[in-house]
């Protein structure tokens, strides 16, 4: 999937000029963490709700109630905005998005299509997604294989259900860290057909993992290719 078909299109932006005091107010009435700042249509730059209080909270503080309201409006957006903004094009996919997001510790994404803003996505936009991808429901168990990595490995993991009549509903497979050449298969089954499903595994030499346990040991394949 791609970011194109969840991002945002009905957009809150303000210009470069508009003042501290509105950008908090549409912050605000919005429930939003981000302001788009726009100029001759073009993302000039980002303020976040996070660098909004952080510059409200200064020395002018000291000043009268007056002095403050007054010099707040004097502060404009392109003092304090963010200028080298982290884009994404509508065809960025959804897991591109999500790194891109954790690797710059941003939490959200403005989307460009030639140089025009055209939406933005989220970090819980994002994560909607992939939850939705990995199948999480109350109705489905969740069953850890460690694999190795093995041409066939996948397919026989595969049948093994099959073969019982168990529908997997979703699955995906991440590297275990310290251990090299091994996975983490996870597969998300009915929750009715767990039991079913952990024997039909183990008669093709597979044991699954069903709740957490630091020691992985003993789910681990015994011999590469085993």
């Amino acid at each position: 999937m791609y970011i194109g078909s969840i991002m945002r299109t009905e957009l809150i932006t303000v210009s470069p000029k508009t003042s501290l005091v509105e950008a908090r107010d549409l912050l605000d009435q919005n429930n939003i963490d981000h302001l788009l700042v726009v100029k001759n249509g073009k993302l000039v730059g980002v303020l976040s709700d996070r660098d909004l209080k952080q510059n409200w909270a200064s020395p002018a503080t000291t000043l009268s109630a007056h002095e403050l309201a007054y010099l707040l409006q004097k502060l404009t957006v392109d003092m304090i905005m963010v200028r080298t903004v982290v884009t994404a094009t509508p065809d960025t996919t959804i897991e591109r998005a999500a790194y891109i997001m954790q690797t710059h510790d941003i939490s959200s994404l403005p989307v460009t299509a030639n140089s025009d803003l055209v939406g933005i996505v989220t970090s819980t936009d994002v994560m909607g997604v992939l939850l939705d991808a990995i199948g999480m429901s109350e109705d489905s168990i969740r069953l850890s294989l460690f694999i190795d990595d093995q041409i066939g490995r996948l397919a026989k993991v595969t049948a093994a259900l099959s073969e019982a009549q168990i529908n997997i509903q979703s699955f995906f497979c991440y590297p275990v860290a310290g251990h090299c050449g091994i996975s983490q298969l996870v597969i998300r089954v009915d929750k009715k057909d767990g039991e079913q499903a952990k024997e039909a595994l183990a008669s093709k030499g597979f044991k699954a993992m069903t709740k957490y346990s630091a020691d992985i040991s003993s789910f681990l394949p015994s011999a590469p290719g085993q």
